[in-house]
């Protein structure tokens, strides 16, 4: 007897249903493995970022110590320099007194040279007595040389 639903292909509704749950068989597999691989990558995201951070990180704590080290340096340079301020106003504070006595003994020489072109003596100059009584001679050359200030350097 011949079959007579008409299914001469060896189809059957139970075959069609079969095909397409091996259908969905692929297309879950493909999408299992899919979503594994996305939580692969977004691992591996995770992993450089916590690796970019542990790197910035460290770039920060380098930093700060580089920057403390420069603030004492700057520390350091503003001591040195009010010391090296400090001495230099000292300094400037003798050339001042030393110019002003080189133009007294300057002074004084143009007047020795003028008195010795007129002739006259000049062996009260000469005395030791007459050096501290003599008005020319006995404060500029006896007098001590003071420094503008009194100040230390700790070098």
């Amino acid at each position: 007897m011949a079959c007579s639903s008409g299914n001469s292909s060896g189809i059957t509704p139970n075959n069609i249903s079969s095909l397409g749950s091996e259908k969905d068989l692929i297309k879950d597999e493909r999408k299992r493995r899919r979503m594994e691989s996305n939580r692969e990558s977004a691992r591996r995201s995770r992993m450089r970022k916590q690796k970019h951070m542990n790197d910035l990180k460290g770039q920060l704590a380098q930093l700060r110590a580089t920057n403390s080290e420069i603030l004492a340096r700057i520390g350091f340079t503003g001591h040195h320099l009010a010391r090296v301020e400090a001495e230099n106003a000292v300094l400037r504070a003798q050339m001042s007194e030393l110019v002003h006595r080189l133009e007294s003994l300057e002074g004084i020489l143009s007047y020795i040279n003028l008195v010795n072109v007129d002739g006259s003596g000049l062996e009260q100059y000469y005395s030791p007595l007459a050096a501290s009584t003599t008005p020319l001679m006995g404060r500029v050359v006896n007098q001590p040389m003071v420094a503008g200030a009194s100040y230390e350097f700790g070098y």
